[in-house]
């Protein structure tokens, strides 16, 4: 399966590009500011959150396997500038601020100077973001659409990884800008005309710094490109337009409560070390398989035809699209002593061992079956713990339920469904879930309704 942990180039571009587009946002914002008349200000930041939103919302249409965290971040930037700036305004209209409001913070004034609020703003909302960003809805589609990261190919350990150190940038960036412009306002500025020096650490401070982390990010993916590359580990556009279609298969062997392991796997996604996973995995150079044929390959490297062959879940690979890895399981009649040899190396393993090696030891698992128990103990104990409303069956917290592998063939749970998964992000357990599940179905009735009308 080392076909799977290859990165698809134009990707990587991608993904330089998404942040660029972010930056560069954010840049025009500054400078339009600065160019026409100030009271455009929000105006311009509402059209630069529009563009962002269009962006956002064409890659959800898309279904593509990009990371949007950044441009989502950026994007609740320009609408909280905007909103602040208006809101700002009204105020000191109204009289309603208890102090009279300096004329670098009014779009009526002259001088009015964006980034004094632009600036923290943004360092605010990127934090926020940064640290929620694994509750996000953006971040939780994405990893039901795609698959948990660990379980995902290269692309996904990259595009988390870089993702949040995009974020970590930001808040450097802005925490820095924002100490510039506030410290040269307080200490230095003069409150009449913009001189030189002025629009230097206003205007172009911010935009240079823009420039340079835009540089700095551009020599760092091309720097990985090759990296990637010279480890065999880039698949080219000519590459993908002359590839065929594969279905790769994975199998979990399992009788009573004892599943069929190989602990000398190599995972070449877990580096040189041998991990611990199903022997059962083959490949198809095809664009999906029937069950006949399945149950036949199954039959093979068990060398048993006494089982039954149950559908798990399945997954297509993010970046290619033309590749999917499907997941079974194999349950067979008996004990564990019945079936002493198999057609594949491996040995017999109770599942409490493979559990207490997932909570304590994850990385002796290769990152696959890690990822496919975390699924399937996600689904089984949310439905233990809470019905189909997100509320919870038992009202005490301490409790803590078990499952097994019998428990698993014995109530046909369905693993390829996303329903379980998403209240295990979000139930009763969450703070002001009432008011937020109503919230959420607002919203949806709203997004319906719109995609009737389209």
């Amino acid at each position: 399966m080392e076909d799977l942990q290859k990165v698809n180039s134009d990707q990587i571009y991608v993904f330089w590009k998404n942040f660029s587009i972010g930056l560069l946002v954010i840049m025009s914002v500054i400078g339009l500011s600065a160019i026409l008349p100030y009271f455009f200000s929000p105006i311009i930041a509402l059209i630069a959150a529009a563009i962002l939103y269009t962006i956002l919302y064409n890659n959800r249409l898309t279904h593509r396997s990009n990371c949007m965290l950044v441009i989502f971040a950026i994007f609740f930037c320009t609408v909280a500038y905007s909103f602040s700036t208006i809101i700002i305004n009204i105020l000191d209209i109204w009289h309603i601020l208890p102090f009279s409001l300096p004329k670098v913070f009014s779009f009526f004034n002259h001088p009015f100077v964006p980034t004094l609020l632009l600036d923290p703003i943004c360092l605010i909302v990127v934090v926020v973001v940064y640290l929620r960003r694994k509750k996000m809805s953006i971040c939780v589609n994405c990893k039901l659409s795609t698959g948990d990261y660990s379980g995902r190919s290269r692309i996904g350990a990259i595009l988390s990884s870089e993702s949040y150190l995009q974020l970590r940038n930001l808040i450097l960036l802005f925490g820095v800008l924002t100490a510039a412009v506030w410290g040269y306002y307080v200490f230095y500025f003069v409150d009449a005309e913009l001189n030189g020096r002025d629009y230097y650490v206003f205007i172009w401070l911010n935009i240079i710094g823009f420039v340079f982390d835009e540089l700095y990010f551009a020599f760092r993916y091309y720097n990985l490109y090759l990296d990637l590359k010279e480890n065999n580990e880039i698949i080219t556009q000519e590459e993908l337009n002359d590839m065929t279609s594969k279905t790769y298969l994975r199998f979990y062997v399992i009788c009573g409560d004892n599943m069929f392991v190989n602990t000398r796997v190599v995972d070449t996604s877990r580096g040189a070390e041998p991990v611990l996973d199903t022997p059962f995995f083959t490949k198809r150079s095809v664009n999906g398989i029937t069950i006949p044929e399945i149950s036949t390959l199954i039959k093979r490297m068990t060398g048993t035809d006494n089982g039954e062959l149950r559908f798990f879940y399945g997954k297509k690979t993010p970046g290619l699209d033309f590749h999917s890895t499907l997941r079974y399981f194999y349950f067979l009649d008996g004990s564990p002593e019945d079936y002493p040899e198999m057609n594949v190396e491996g040995e017999w393993m109770e599942f409490d061992v493979i559990k207490r090696i997932y909570s304590f030891h994850p990385d002796k698992l290769s990152a696959t079956m890690v990822s496919d128990i975390t699924r399937m103990a996600t689904i089984i104990l949310t439905q233990k713990l809470f019905n189909e409303d997100g509320f919870r069956k038992i009202k005490l917290k301490s409790y803590q339920p078990s499952f097994n592998l019998r428990e698993v063939k014995r109530n046909r749970y369905d693993f390829q469904e996303d329903k379980w998964i998403k209240i295990s992000l979000f139930n009763s357990d969450t703070k002001l879930y009432r008011l937020k599940r109503w919230w959420r179905g607002v919203i949806n009735n709203k997004e319906n309704s719109s995609q009737e009308w389209s």
